[in-house]
């Protein structure tokens, strides 16, 4: 477990909470574990499978903590909260915000700000490993990146914003064959591709993107936001814009770095690959089990939250940027704060 921005996050399988006067005790094979008093909470949200009393959950409820659960997976199954429902009145914040032309551009600025901060850093880290012949284009990429970074804090309307995250996309992806090493440059790569995807190596960023959307779209539920309504992608009928939106600044430091880990240990190859007869290429049953494994494993590693000042791990992240987005919203920050690698 850890507790951050007044949330307990629960994230280990078979995890019991109880009260104990005005505390949650958080116990683990009935061995207490921690002790968290009910005033300093405003939400729980259980990662995995842990039971709580219906004592402690009306407690929550008559308190106004929400209390939120997850698949094993990561996918959102409930939100319990007691009424009048406080997530309402979030909600209409956020529409609100969608609707003021300001508000919108302010965040989507944010978001693609640390967009393109993170893929910068990623690539900046694989340059200090990479040869000499990979190395010069990794840094003449870094430094584009670093005047989009420029451009997108000085944009003021959302159109340039969106051109100017294309832009910075583009050049992004066009390094991408210097980032593969040894064999793994057998995958090759031509460019970003998708719907469907046509080789190897966008089958695998397809999925791995489409794993972490999945994530997003369950962490923002999980706070009392609208999934669908967003502020840097537009709302169109089954999108879900706004986990489209939290992913973007974690798409380089989440799915890339695993993928590129991955294919450069040799731990999954081109023959793991099949080809459909309309051209989709997608991943063999067993390689998509060994990724789903190594994804899973990716999120319980550690990582520092700079904005929050402390440890915590990728799994989370998604969950804290959208209680980030959400006390924006309230007006409770000044700005939204994106996620930054450093």
């Amino acid at each position: 477990m850890t507790t951050a921005l007044n949330t307990l996050f629960i994230t280990v399988e078979g995890t019991r909470l109880n009260k104990e006067g005005e505390r949650v005790v958080v116990t683990v094979q009935d061995v207490k574990k921690a002790e968290v008093p009910l005033r300093h909470l405003r939400s729980v949200v259980c990662l995995t499978r842990a039971w709580m009393t219906p004592e402690l959950l009306e407690s929550c409820v008559e308190a106004g903590i929400h209390v939120s659960f997850f698949g094993m997976t990561g996918r959102f199954l409930a939100r319990v909260e007691g009424l009048p429902g406080g997530n309402v009145l979030l909600r209409r914040e956020q529409y609100r915000a969608a609707d003021d032309g300001g508000r919108t551009l302010a965040i989507a600025r944010a978001m693609v700000v640390g967009k393109v901060s993170n893929a910068r850093q990623f690539l900046l880290h694989a340059k200090r490993d990479a040869a000499a012949e990979q190395a010069q284009p990794l840094e003449e990429a870094a430094r584009k990146l670093a005047e989009h970074l420029r451009a997108v804090g000085r944009a003021e309307e959302l159109a340039q914003v969106r051109g100017l995250e294309g832009i910075a996309a583009r050049d992004y992806f066009e390094v991408f064959p210097s980032l593969l090493k040894g064999g793994a440059r057998r995958f090759g790569f031509d460019g970003r591709n998708r719907r469907p995807p046509r080789d190897p190596l966008n089958a695998l960023l397809s999925f791995g993107y489409a794993l972490l959307a999945q994530d997003c779209a369950g962490a923002l539920a999980g706070v009392g936001l609208d999934p669908a309504v967003g502020f840097l992608h537009e709302d169109r009928p089954g999108r879900l814009s706004l986990a489209l939106d939290l992913m973007e600044e974690l798409r380089a430091p989440v799915v890339d770095r695993l993928v590129f880990s991955l294919v450069n240990r040799g731990q999954l190859k081109p023959e793991d690959f099949k080809e459909e007869a309309a051209g989709a290429v997608m991943l063999r049953d067993e390689a998509r089990k060994a990724f789903l494994v190594a994804y899973q494993a990716a999120k319980q590693v550690e990582v520092q939250h700079v904005f929050l000042g402390q440890q915590t791990s990728w799994g989370l992240v998604p969950h804290l940027q959208a209680l980030l987005l959400a006390r924006t919203l309230r007006g409770e920050l000044d700005g939204y704060p994106p996620f930054a690698v450093r």
